[in-house]
């Protein structure tokens, strides 16, 4: 494990390892340990040491931090002006089962985007500017403190969501917005996933400002929040804001959507801890390596999916960003084949291996197989930011 503490002594790591030609696995701080292809190098190449926060302006809602800062600090440091990450970063180790400690430079580089992503946008929404050290071992800058800097800023997109593979991140800036001063969940119970998403949808359509929307099958609704939503499949609709404005919105939702069924409201505590439930994918986090699936496709098609896979397979699911994003949890096999499959027939879409056993991850891509021209132009680009091919050779394709 190699882990320096400042950007130079990355970069001359890098270099070192760039001249000889040898692969370097990279890593933030370990909390997605296991996932992607595999990886075969040499040595393990950690941000974990370059930390700290290196400007923060909470007037102009933006702050600058060395990528192994660790997501707590971060956090700690925006909360303390009532401002946080509106695109919600996952936590991995439950699902993942693993330890670690979650980074800044982690969230970016793979794009960690939670419930809010359909309406807040993606984490490399947010990222303004980044520092970096290529394969070759020349520091990079691209983009600024400010959106209209353009400058760079199609690198700061495209070294979002690489994991690792193009680049070493040391240092990210990213925008950051208030918190919410409060949240409640209206909860509709008892629909079959095909309603639900229509129920969703109509939600959604309303001007009352649905930050999240999420539909929880029975079979997976009483391990959320204690077993404390409603009987019945649960389909739930977050507002977020101030006391009076979410009071006068959930009046205005909950009159909407009780022509599809029971609805009750949640509070502000039981909305945060369900949420975040949500997010980490709390009840696939079981200890097993059982196959997890992250599935994103239009929301209309995402139930009928589901609906086709349970008549060939054994599986558990639930959907987040108004159906456009399945969590999948596979009891047995990890039927890659079907799954993908089904997609394409549907019109389309991506599927994530989050999980599996090391012998499923040997024969199972982790990544949608792209299509070969954009396989082409992907390679090309990458082989422009690292040529000797040394930053986690093999892990997206």
């Amino acid at each position: 494990m190699l882990t320096p503490s400042t950007e130079t002594e990355a970069a001359e790591l890098i270099r070192d390892h760039a001249s000889r030609k040898t692969p370097l696995q990279i890593l933030g701080g370990g909390t997605r340990s296991g996932f992607g292809n595999a990886v075969s190098a040499e040595a393990v190449l950690s941000s974990a040491a370059i930390t700290g926060i290196v400007e923060y302006n909470p007037a102009e809602m933006v702050m600058t931090a060395r990528a192994g800062t660790p997501i707590a600090e971060i956090e700690a440091a925006l909360a303390e002006n009532g401002q946080g990450m509106a695109f919600e970063p996952m936590d991995y180790r439950g699902a993942m089962g693993t330890s670690g400690t979650p980074t800044i430079g982690g969230v970016f580089a793979v794009n960690s985007s939670g419930p809010r992503r359909f309406t807040a946008g993606a984490a490399r929404d947010h990222l303004l500017g980044v520092r970096f050290v290529n394969g070759t071992g020349d520091v990079v800058k691209a983009g600024g403190k400010v959106m209209k800097n353009v400058t760079g800023l199609d690198l700061v997109k495209l070294l979002a969501g690489s994991y690792g593979t193009m680049g070493f991140l040391t240092q990210v800036t990213f925008k950051v917005l208030p918190v919410p001063k409060t949240a409640a969940t209206m909860v509709i119970s008892g629909l079959e996933d095909e309603n639900a998403m229509k129920a969703l949808a109509a939600a959604l359509s309303l001007s009352v400002e649905v930050s999240g929307a999420a539909h929880l099958p029975e079979s997976v609704r009483g391990r959320f929040i204690g077993g404390k939503l409603p009987e019945g499949a649960a389909s739930v609709m977050r507002l977020e804001g101030l006391e009076a404005s979410v009071a006068v919105r959930a009046e205005k939702l909950m009159s909407a959507m009780a022509g599809f069924g029971p609805i009750n409201r949640l509070d502000a505590d039981d909305t945060k801890a369900l949420w975040t439930e949500i997010r980490d994918v709390t009840p696939y986090g079981d200890g097993t390596a059982r196959p997890l699936w992250r599935v994103s496709m239009p929301p209309s098609e995402a139930w009928k999916l589901v609906a086709g896979l349970r008549l060939r397979a054994g599986i558990d699911a639930y959907y987040d960003w108004q159906g456009g994003l399945v969590w999948m949890r596979m009891e047995a096999d990890h039927e890659a084949d079907v799954l993908r499959h089904g997609i394409r027939s549907l019109g389309g879409g991506h599927a994530t291996l989050v999980r599996a056993a090391p012998e499923i991850r040997a024969e199972v891509p982790t990544f949608e197989p792209l299509s070969p021209a954009v396989a082409l132009l992907s390679g090309r680009v990458r082989a422009k930011l690292d040529p000797h091919g040394i930053f986690n050779p093999g892990l997206m394709a």
